[in-house]
């Protein structure tokens, strides 16, 4: 996939407004200056999930697009930043099952930094790297704020969860510490959708295939990539990945 250039980014832009604008949940999310993130309106996901996991939630731009696909499921939001948070919280108001945690979700309990960015969206518990801000202009740091970091194992009692489960991972280069901490969930989850990374782009981060391996490791299969994120060069850097629970 090559890069775009101006007028199929225009192009792209002014499709995906068509999107938002025709939907009346987008629509109304737009007034929040909320884009949903409709690309995922395509992503393929197999089942009709009753329970969402949406670890680092932003302002809503997955969920609205979860309510829209899975309107029964149960949705669980987690993010850490008090702004996105409260953002979230106005845009998802009609969701009848709707519960948002704050906490940023790694590998341990504890304390940690969160990394602000001027995009708070490209927030971090891990430093940007100068390739990042090079790739994705608005995500140095402005702001460094100490959070509270929970496991998805202490957050949810999978005995709890109702099935099937999709877990939903967009963190800026953490994606694996959030999977450590949640060995014991995984076993409930039937779908993980999570965004990684094929160049380091947050110091020390882990890449795609430490995903891979490790979602493999504890019975996942990759079924597809979705959303591919390319630099001027035609390079893929980022994409988002789906995984499904292995029947071997």
């Amino acid at each position: 996939m090559r890069p775009l250039g101006l007028p199929s980014l225009m192009l792209r832009r002014a499709s995906k407004l068509f999107v938002l604008v025709r939907q009346p949940p987008y629509r109304r999310a737009l007034r929040h200056g909320v884009a949903a993130s409709t690309e995922h309106d395509r992503t393929p996901l197999q089942h009709d999930y009753r329970t969402i996991l949406d670890v680092g939630a932003n302002r809503g731009q997955f969920g609205l697009v979860a309510m829209r696909r899975f309107p029964h499921a149960s949705l669980v939001c987690f993010e850490p930043l008090p702004g996105p948070r409260a953002t979230l919280e106005r845009v998802l108001a009609s969701h009848p099952r709707l519960r948002i945690v704050d906490a940023a979700v790694a590998a341990s309990t504890g304390r940690s930094i969160l990394h602000v960015t001027r995009a708070d969206d490209s927030s971090s518990l891990l430093r940007t790297t100068e390739l990042q801000v090079q790739q994705f202009p608005g995500t140095e740091i402005v702001e460094e704020l100490s959070v509270a970091t929970e496991r998805l194992d202490t957050l949810i009692d999978r005995a709890e969860l109702a099935a099937p489960v999709l877990l939903k991972i967009d963190v800026q280069g953490t994606e694996l510490d959030v999977l450590r901490g949640a060995v014991d969930l995984l076993k409930k989850v039937d779908t993980v959708l999570v965004e990684c990374s094929f160049v380091v782009l947050y110091s020390g981060q882990a890449l795609a295939d430490d995903v891979i391996g490790m979602l493999r490791g504890q019975g996942f299969s990759l079924v597809d990539i979705a959303a591919p994120t390319t630099n001027s060069g035609g390079r893929v850097v980022q994409a988002d990945l789906v995984f499904e629970r292995s029947s071997t």
